[in-house]
Formats: structure tokens, sequence, C-alpha cells
């Protein structure tokens, strides 16, 4: 490919991405199409030229199909010198077989009449298959190269070539007083006026496709970016809103209030943990423990608000409300307790000391909406986040590893119609008092 990106600018992950799928997918169809192409013209060839002249023509075609093969092994995005030299190559062995003489020939005509067989309509089959597999700069290359070629061509043969003067002779005496007629019929004439029509409808074929080519390429380019834009979402919504934001114009920008469920998850004891290790295992452990809640999370169509050093926060109902957020985001939290326990029974094996954690839901109300000026945040603030950090917070000192609000519960129950083997198993604690909330609360804790 001769370029990466129609502006000119360098390309990012996802614009490379795009580039090189789209060239590897084009290069494959270009080949494929190639060697269909050459064989119906091997067989073709076969009709027009019934003898054993033929086979020199099926030689140049062999050449070319082994030419596509070579461009298919060395295609890559950027500029590349041996795709340009195997492209050039093409355009010579196509030239080379319309104009040569053919040496399997019988016949011994001047070679002005290999230009009279309209072979130069071939050339369009390399150009066209170009266009599936390189850029609009290439293609137009393509155009001007022919050009080139073919006027050296057509040059070297006028020069080089011996005329037969008899035949010659012969059509001027066969229309005679049609000087014409007798000159356009004149085996020995190159017609250079037919040549340069050939040379200049290439060429404008040759723009016009660049130009189809540089409007796909910008597509292309466009595309890359959108699947930018929704791998960047992706790392904070789950894929169905994901999808739902990429279909809606500006969705986020709209500050409401919002039923929501809160979900906190936090390695208990992590300073201490981390103390006396090295840094690097350090970090190991959080990636592996964010991967895995994060997972969770994305699984139980939750929202990753923000990571919290060595916990997360999480979102259900964000920024879109649905008909099970609380369900959600206790199947979650239930979910990730499982996790962390097969988690635990791998590193018991290799050695390594378990990882406990605290997890605290909530249901309630929040303010959803953008800050920031430059680089706008998609922002969960309120008091229903206050509350579930600090029933996380409480599964230390109540020595659990789940706390849920009693109007989580309320509301999970509501939307499983009364009836929800995700409560089994917790205990109820009434009147607890939470930090910063001023009446107590009743809560439930899951050991």
């Amino acid at each position: 490919m001769a370029d990466l990106d129609p502006a000119g600018d360098t390309p990012g992950k996802y614009t490379e991405a795009a580039l090189l799928r789209h060239k590897c997918e084009g290069m494959d169809l270009a080949v494929r199409a190639r060697w269909v192409a050459l064989a119906v013209i091997a067989v073709f060839l076969v009709f027009l030229t019934p003898s054993r002249e033929v086979l020199f023509y099926h030689g140049f075609l062999a050449l070319l199909a082994l030419n596509g093969w070579l461009l298919r092994r060395v295609a890559r995005v950027g500029q590349s010198r041996a795709e340009l030299a195997l492209i050039f190559a093409d355009l010579a062995i196509m030239t080379l077989g319309i104009v040569m003489p053919n040496p399997l020939s019988d016949e011994h005509l001047p070679l002005a009449m290999q230009y009279r067989n309209g072979n130069f309509l071939y050339l369009f089959v390399i150009l066209a298959a170009g266009t599936l597999a390189f850029s609009w700069r290439t293609v137009i290359g393509i155009g001007l190269w022919t050009a080139a070629i073919w006027t050296g061509a057509l040059i070297v043969a006028w020069w080089s070539s011996p005329p037969f003067p008899e035949l010659s002779q012969a059509a001027q005496t066969a229309f005679a007083g049609q000087s014409d007629l007798a000159a356009r019929l004149d085996p020995n004439a190159f017609q250079v006026r037919l040549r340069l029509q050939e040379v200049v409808v290439f060429l404008i074929v040759a723009v016009t496709l660049g130009v189809s080519a540089r409007r796909f390429n910008r597509l292309l380019i466009d595309n890359a970016a959108l699947e930018r834009e929704r791998a960047n979402l992706s790392r904070y919504f789950s894929p169905n809103v994901v999808e739902e934001l990429s279909q809606n114009d500006e969705p986020l920008k709209q500050v409401r209030r919002q039923e929501i469920a809160v979900l906190f998850v936090d390695i208990v004891g992590f300073t201490r943990f981390s103390a006396d290790r090295d840094p690097y295992e350090v970090i190991e452990v959080l990636r592996g423990f964010h991967a895995r809640m994060e997972a969770e999370v994305f699984n139980h169509e939750g929202t990753l608000d923000k990571y919290l050093g060595d916990g997360l926060m999480a979102t259900f109902g964000t920024p879109l409300a649905g008909a099970r957020d609380a369900t959600n985001a206790l199947a979650c939290a239930r979910a990730m307790v499982r996790v962390i326990d097969d988690w635990n029974l791998e590193r018991r094996q290799r050695g390594e000391d378990t990882i406990c954690a605290g997890i605290g839901v909530h249901y309630g109300t929040a303010v959803l909406g953008d800050i920031g000026a430059n680089r706008l945040e998609f922002a969960v603030i309120g008091t229903a986040v206050n509350v579930a950090s600090r029933l996380e917070a409480l599964t230390r000192p109540l020595s659990v590893r789940l706390a849920i609000s009693d109007a989580l519960r309320t509301r999970v129950l509501s939307e499983s119609g009364d009836t929800a083997p995700l409560l089994d198993g917790f205990t109820r604690h009434a009147d607890q008092p939470i930090r910063g909330i001023e009446e107590p609360m009743t809560i439930w804790t899951y050991r």
C-alpha cells in the first residue's frame, strides 16, 4: 500500500489494524481474481489462436500468476519497495506479452501488426485488480507507469522493428486513390494517434479509480476511528451499553437524577500485603484482581466507573437504566465472591498468599452527567455512592465479604417477583450506624 492515511496522518493502532486487515483481504481477493481472470484468458486464447503459438502467451500468463503470488507474500501496510517493484514487473510482463513477437509463430508479420489486435485492453485487468488491494496513490501510479511503459515499448518497436515495404506497397496499390484508408491499413503503420488515445483513456480510468479508492480509504479511516471510540467505550461500559451509546447522539451529557445500583470492591489489608513484597509481584496481583473484577462487572451489564488503587467502583443502570439493575449488581457481587474463592484456590496450589476482598452494594438515587471542560468524564455522585462505599468499609469490622443495603434487597425482590435466590445466605443487621449517614440503616451481610 503506497500510503496509510489519505490525509497523510500517522495511523493509530486501530487505523493501522483496519488498514492491515483491508490490505490482506484486498490482496487475497485481488490474487484470486487475477488467477480466475488469467485462467479465463488462457482458455479464451486457445479459441483465438488454436495452435502451438498460444503456449508463448500462456507462458506470460503463468508469469503473471506467479507474480501475483509474490505480491501476496510481500504485501504489507506502508511503503514497500519490493511490492512496488512487483507491480512494475506486472506491467512490464503484460506489455512484453502484448508487444513482443511470438517466436513460436510460423508467420512473420510487421511488429506494428501487434498493436492492431487491441491487446492493450488486458492492461485494464491489472488496473482493476489494483483497486482491490492498493492505495489510491498506487492505483494512479499504475496508470502513469502503464502509460510510460506502453509509450516506451511503442518507441522501441517503432525504432527497432524492420519494415516490410512490399506490404505497404500492396496496401497502396489495393487502395489507390484512397490515401487515408491506405495509411490506416498499412501493415507497417503503428497508428501512433490510436496508441496515444489508448494511453490517455487508460490514465483517465486510472485517475477515476484512484479517486474512488481514496474515498473508500477515507471511509475505512473513519470506520477505524469509530472502532477506536467503541473500544474506548468498552473499557468502561458493558457491550450492550456500548451498542446503545454508539447509536445515540450525546446520551451522556444530560445531567439527571437516576435510581442506580452502586458497587464497591476493595482488597482487604492490601497495604500490609504489599509492604514487604516485590513491586512487580504487587502490580501483577492488582492486575489479576482488577481483570477478574472488571470481567464480572461487564458480564452482569455493569459500568466500570473507576479504579481505586486496590479496588474499583461499578454502577448498574448507567448511563441507561435497565429492568434488573439491582439484581445484576447483586449477581455481580456474588460472582465476585466466587471468582475470588477460585483465584485463592489457584494461589494456594502455587504456595501463594490468599486475597481477601470486601464488597458493598447499595441501590438509591445518584446524579449522573459529564463533568470537566477539555477532558470530559462521566460522573456518578450522590448519597448512593457514599452509602455503597461505607458498606464496603463495614465488611472489615463485621468480618464479612459482602454487605448490601436493605434498599438494594427490596429492589431485588421487586425485580424478581418476591423470589430471589441471590438473597439466600444473608444475615440481617438492623439499625446499623453508617459513617456520614445521619440515620442508622438496616443492612444485610454475606460471609
